[in-house]
């Protein structure tokens, strides 16, 4: 940013130029990859690898800063997987390809990328990616260099997801159907290109060993995190798709009765008119868009279940960003007019509050939390999905409360955190009856064994004294046995010598 876009920035929203100030002054840069001692797992001295960067700078924005922060080898894998899928995926966004080439370079793109020297130059000049493909074998180098697990779960997901792409761009090519049409197709589409990532990622850290082995086997969590991201991006590229014909918002959604959508055009067609019929548009546009929405959300808590389990903070930081950035995008989104009429995004200071405050599990539920409720709150009783909206907000709200209760805070104070209790809150009251009923339990418990040990100790001590007794009575017969053999044996003997 420009002094002058600075200044703006302090006069006209002085709020978000304390919270960008805050973050270029105290945010820290984990890990610099073109640090001599990062060089063996970064591969900043290879030629090949510091152009992979270069792609991931040019191909992502938002992503490039949280990978190449990531723990040792995890930030240069990543960053190839990320470029493989990315080289994948602008194929299939090509609209220039012709179906029957298309077809073959998606189907064999996992075998291209282990392929050296193999680049492709058939994009069409208006594919922002198109170079990426161009000089594809710098890719493909440095894919052969990884750890061979690595690399096996990377051709395994490109071979997954090369498959579900290339089906649904040959059914739009031959059937001329040009929408998505059930929720169920919908999802599946997103499965193939989102979930697949969330499942290689997840595989990838568990490779790693910074997370638990387990995780690669948490499918329905990994595939959450993928759609939650992903249906965020689609609902909030709208305009840019359907310019662009290409057509992701399901018809199950969009061409419901109550909206009365024959096309995914028609719900910008009030743009530039006024009136009643104008405005009863763009009313119906607004529910569809909140269907859309209410969509997404089922996948929220899911993809806060899956940011629990991780424990490398790195991977966390990963993970809980996009999560961050795509609830307030959808907040962003909903009942916003000009979602349909451009490519709307976050502030850049909102974008860094949400990066300096993705530290931990439950900060991450309390950026949902407030996301949901300005949500809920803008949500419209005409809106045919407003129950709905407000059970999806419930079940976060729910989520948050079970995992982090609002009623305890944790107060850092000289490096200690210290848990306190909320006075106002009735259940402040029964916790504090709870600790005392079990402290008091746990006294009496201590005082019955103590008591118990005492009593069995003088227990002890009566058959200790009780087997001396025994012992003296079998000495004293023992005794007057032996006088009087004693005695015995000296009448012999005194018989024996007067006769003798």
């Amino acid at each position: 940013m420009g002094v002058l876009n600075w200044v703006i920035l302090l006069l006209t929203h002085p709020l978000e130029f304390r919270s960008l100030l805050q973050f270029y002054i105290y945010h820290e840069q984990k890990r610099d990859i073109k640090a001599v001692k990062e060089h063996p797992t970064s591969g900043w001295d290879r030629e090949s690898m510091r152009r992979c960067w270069e792609f991931l700078d040019m191909t992502s924005r938002s992503f490039a800063a949280v990978i190449k922060e990531l723990d040792g080898d995890l930030a240069r894998t990543i960053c190839l997987f990320y470029l493989v899928l990315r080289g994948l995926d602008t194929i299939e966004d090509d609209m220039t390809i012709p179906d029957d080439i298309k077809q073959p370079l998606l189907r064999a793109f996992h075998q291209h990328t282990v392929t050296p020297g193999w680049t492709f130059t058939g994009s069409g000049p208006a594919e922002k990616d198109r170079q990426l493909l161009v000089e594809y074998n710098v890719v493909v180098e440095e894919v052969n260099r990884l750890d061979p697990v690595y690399k096996t779960i990377i051709i395994d997901i490109c071979r997954k997801m090369e498959t579900g792409m290339a089906d649904y761009t040959h059914k739009a090519a031959t059937t001329g159907s040009i929408y998505l049409e059930t929720v169920a197709e919908y999802d599946l589409y997103c499965h193939y290109v989102a979930g697949l990532v969330g499942e290689g990622l997840s595989r990838i850290f568990s490779a790693s060993q910074k997370e638990a082995p387990w995780l690669g086997d948490q499918l329905e969590l990994s595939n959450s995190m993928g759609l939650l991201l992903q249906k965020t991006n689609i609902i909030r590229d709208y305009r840019e798709d359907v310019e662009q014909e290409r057509f992701f918002w399901p018809q199950e959604i969009w061409g419901k009765p109550e909206y009365g959508f024959q096309e995914m055009r028609d719900m910008y067609k009030w743009e530039g008119q006024s009136g009643v019929e104008a405005d009863e548009l763009k009313e119906r546009a607004m529910w569809a868009q909140s269907g859309m929405i209410l969509d997404a959300l089922r996948h929220a808590t899911d993809a806060l279940e899956y940011l629990r389990v991780l424990k490398n903070q790195s991977v966390f930081n990963f993970c809980a960003i996009p999560a961050t950035m795509a609830i307030a995008t959808l907040d962003l989104c909903f009942m916003n007019p000009d979602m349909f009429l451009r490519n709307i995004k976050i502030r850049k200071a909102e974008a860094a509050r949400l990066i300096m405050q993705s530290t931990n599990p439950r900060e991450v539920g309390l950026i949902f939390q407030h996301h949901v409720r300005r949500i809920h709150a803008r949500a419209n009783p005409r809106d045919p999905n407003y129950i709905r909206i407000s059970v999806a907000c419930g079940k976060i709200e729910q989520w948050n409360e079970q995992h982090y209760p609002s009623f305890v805070q944790l107060i850092t104070a000289g490096g200690e955190s210290k848990r306190v209790l909320d006075p106002s809150d009735a259940r402040s009251i029964v916790l504090k009856m709870e600790e005392k009923f079990n402290a008091g339990l746990a006294k009496k418990m201590r005082l019955e064994d103590i008591k118990a040990s005492l009593s069995s100790a003088g227990t002890n001590a009566r058959a200790w004294g009780d087997d001396t007794a025994s012992q003296k009575e079998i000495l004293m017969y023992v005794g007057a046995a032996l006088a009087i053999v004693m005695g015995v044996s000296a009448s012999v003997v005194l018989l024996v010598v007067k006769f003798a």
